[in-house]
């Protein structure tokens, strides 16, 4: 319980990440590929790493998810990064089975979360709603650049949102039991 109580303000940074990324693509929606590239690879970047470290931090039942999943979103980040010029096609299915696998590897994360801390439900919406995402963008690839900009904006948004409600919900849970 411990490490996932001393690892709150990871979910914070991540949610942060991904609130401040969802922001900008809704801000400028004729975004080009380029600058798109770089907000997904760097937010996928990010939450790669804060879920590796969260991974290496926690103890062995969460621990192979969070690293399976944080090694995902930083091969995500880093192909965004190589092949800049990637296609808009290319593009959303990189997206889209990283939503896929981050969303399942947090609904099992937040279920074995549940069995630690009651209520813990947070994750499991965030996890949903990355698998949705992701399945939703392979189900209309055709939907287009800009479609795909506006869909992970409010995605990213939505998510950062759960993220951020979760860091918190475990940051009280350590005061709640005066764990340091």
């Amino acid at each position: 319980m411990g490490d996932i109580t001393r690892s709150w303000w990871l979910l914070l940074i991540r949610g942060l990440a991904s609130l401040i990324f969802g922001i900008l693509a809704l801000i400028w929606p004729a975004i080009t590929l380029l600058v798109l590239v770089i907000f997904f690879g760097a937010y996928a970047l990010v939450g790669g790493v804060a879920e590796l470290f969260a991974g290496f931090r926690h103890g062995a039942e969460s621990r192979a998810w969070l690293i399976f999943s944080g090694i995902i979103g930083i091969l995500a980040g880093i192909a965004t990064f190589v092949w800049p010029g990637i296609t808009s096609l290319a593009l959303l299915y990189v997206v889209a089975f990283w939503a896929i696998f981050a969303g399942v590897s947090e609904i099992l994360a937040g279920i074995k979360l549940r069995k630690a801390i009651d209520n813990e439900w947070m994750l499991i919406i965030g996890g949903i709603l990355s698998l949705i995402f992701g399945i939703l963008l392979l189900i209309w690839p055709g939907a287009g650049l800009l479609s795909l900009v506006w869909l992970v904006g409010i995605f990213a948004i939505l998510h950062g949102i759960a993220m951020i409600a979760l860091s918190f919900r475990v940051k009280n849970f350590t005061h709640g039991v005066g764990m340091p």
